[in-house]
């Protein structure tokens, strides 16, 4: 004679059906906290990066002939820009004067 093992779900024995749902609640908990958590890092990214309003841009950066800025920094009291003519330019934040002229000298 022939025992069948009692069953829950399509042949699957009931311990380890019992497992399976543990299995499948681990996982939806798990899902759920990430959907969370993602939510909460952008939410965080969002309200933490500056507005770009709020940059102290100077009125008019006054750049050497011929140079096109290409990157703009700023520092306490300072600011640089970076031209196209590999030169970083390094101006004082309230007077908007050249405060030093930097060549940049790369990929030599």
């Amino acid at each position: 004679m022939t025992t069948k093992r009692k069953t829950d779900m399509e042949g699957i024995p009931e311990n380890e059906a019992r497992h399976l749902r543990l299995l499948r609640l681990l996982v939806t908990a798990l899902t759920v906290v990430m959907i969370v958590g993602f939510i909460v890092l952008i939410g965080l990214l969002v309200t933490r990066f500056p507005d770009s309003s709020q940059l102290p841009l100077p009125a008019a950066i006054k750049l050497p002939d011929g140079s096109t800025p290409t990157a703009i920094t700023f520092g306490s009291g300072w600011y640089a820009v970076v031209t196209s003519e590999n030169e970083l330019l390094v101006y004082d934040q309230e007077t908007d004067t050249l405060l030093r002229a930097i060549p940049l000298l790369y990929g030599e």
